[in-house]
């Protein structure tokens, strides 16, 4: 297993959780010896795990969503400013889920990876393919579709402030992760749309079905520099199983 990466984890617990749920990640969540552990709650929870006493000595904690806005007229949504000021550092955009749910195009996300950076956070930008789409055989134009239509409105420059995670549509949420090498392959990809525009590293995640059973062998790939971790990170005694296995 690959001992010289250093792992970052983001969990992602979605429309789930709650105060209890909170406080038993507090008790129950382990320090990594080597590597980070991010948390993106539900937008309520922000403050309770970002003031945590214990948590936030070892963990980030950030959101699932901004909106492309500072402030406006735009009943429901959470600027990255707020995000910001209430202790957050992270936001998760373009996810799959906001992708075909609510229909955000790449430049609708493009404009949220903006605001993001503009608030001082750290942007983790999801891409990835349909099945439809890799079966047609278009997942490297697809990914790449989505990355360069951030880098072209915010510039390569802001993009080296954010995190990557591909996360293939058709492995969100059904158990069907996508295999080692293939996705290797695609963070290969990744990685060069990014050397177009500068060779800076950028960590680029995998998720899509994680858990202890398969993050072993994900993790022994060159190329893939953690995970964002959908329903196997809301169990925090699961957490520290798959943290244990890449950072052992």
């Amino acid at each position: 297993m690959n001992q010289i990466k250093t792992p970052l984890i983001v969990a992602n617990w979605k429309m789930n959780g709650n105060q209890l749920l909170c406080r038993q990640f507090s008790e129950t969540l382990e320090c990594p010896a080597n590597g980070e552990v991010w948390i993106a709650p539900p937008s309520l929870y922000l403050e309770t795990l970002a003031v945590d006493k214990k948590l936030r000595n070892f963990v980030r904690v950030g959101v699932q969503n901004v909106y492309g806005k500072s402030s406006g007229a735009y009943t429901g949504e959470v600027a990255a400013t707020m995000v910001r000021e209430s202790g957050g550092t992270f936001a998760i955009v373009g996810h799959s889920e906001r992708r075909t749910q609510f229909n955000e195009s790449d430049s609708f996300i493009a404009q949220k990876f903006y605001a993001s950076i503009e608030a001082d956070l750290i942007p983790i930008l999801c891409v990835g393919e349909s099945l439809e789409e890799r079966e047609a055989g278009l997942t490297y134009a697809v990914v790449e579709q989505q990355l360069t239509e951030v880098i072209d409105t915010s510039g390569i420059k802001y993009f080296h402030k954010s995190v990557v995670a591909y996360e293939p549509v058709w492995a969100i949420g059904t158990g069907k992760a996508a295999s080692p090498v293939n996705a290797e392959e695609v963070h290969v990809h990744i990685r060069q749309v990014i050397a177009k525009y500068d060779d800076q590293f950028i960590p680029i995640l995998y998720g899509g079905s994680v858990n202890e059973n398969n993050v072993g062998e994900l993790w022994e790939q060159h190329n893939i520099d953690g995970f964002l971790i959908g329903g196997a990170s809301l169990n925090p005694h699961t957490l520290n199983s798959i943290i244990g296995e890449i950072t052992r």
